[in-house]
């Protein structure tokens, strides 16, 4: 119900779950908590206010570093709602990412786990990281090993990952490439938070 209903219709006021500087920010609105809601990416300086996705976003647990200083290239990973079941049992599901190469103005995605049974606390197991040329995910290897193994998606603006075009001459995916290194987020924030104090005022709210 609450994936398929057309609005949301808890009245919950906003709140920045992510930051990126003064200007730039990701919200989460219409939320009846932290894990569900409509998540946008705001410029308010061009005037962008983008939707991310619902239930997504704001469940990812790793760390999420968006360091292209152009601007240009963004990503948002998202996850499932903890406590739900992710796929038909057998497969898992596929969560994505979502990412931008103009800016913010539009967004595409792109897989980062396949066959997840709980993306929520596997998320945890990811740092995903914007630069100028490319999208690095790094994951770690094991509860009790400190070693990650990282793969490098190149960005170009018009190209899509989950379509079924080839990547373009001169691009290819990079596996097994050192992790970049001294990457922040202009504000600093590498983690989606929310506080889950703001509420709603009408949680039981019908979704239809």
């Amino acid at each position: 119900d609450f994936l398929s209903a057309k609005e949301l219709p808890y009245d919950s006021p906003p709140q920045v779950i992510y930051r990126i500087d003064d200007h730039r920010f990701v919200t989460l609105e219409h939320y009846r908590d932290c894990n569900y809601g409509n998540t946008f990416y705001n410029d308010t300086k061009s005037g962008i206010h983008s939707y991310l996705g619902r239930g997504t976003v704001e469940n990812f647990q790793g760390r999420v570093i968006n360091a292209d200083p152009t601007g240009r290239n963004l990503v948002f990973p998202a996850a499932t709602p903890p406590h739900t079941v992710c796929g038909d049992g057998e497969r898992g599901c596929n969560p994505t990412m979502a990412y931008s190469t103009d800016g913010g103005r539009t967004f595409d995605g792109m897989t980062y786990i396949k066959g997840s049974f709980n993306p929520y606390e596997e998320s945890k197991d990811f740092t995903i990281t914007a630069t100028t040329d490319a999208v690095y995910v790094t994951r770690k290897l094991g509860n009790t090993s400190s070693k990650t193994t990282t793969t490098k998606y190149p960005m170009r603006h018009g190209f899509v990952y989950l379509s079924k075009e080839t990547l373009p001459a001169g691009m290819h995916i990079e596996h097994s490439v050192p992790a970049p290194g001294g990457m922040q987020t202009p504000s600093g924030q590498d983690h989606i938070t929310c506080d889950a104090s703001i509420k709603p005022t009408n949680p039981d709210a019908v979704l239809r």
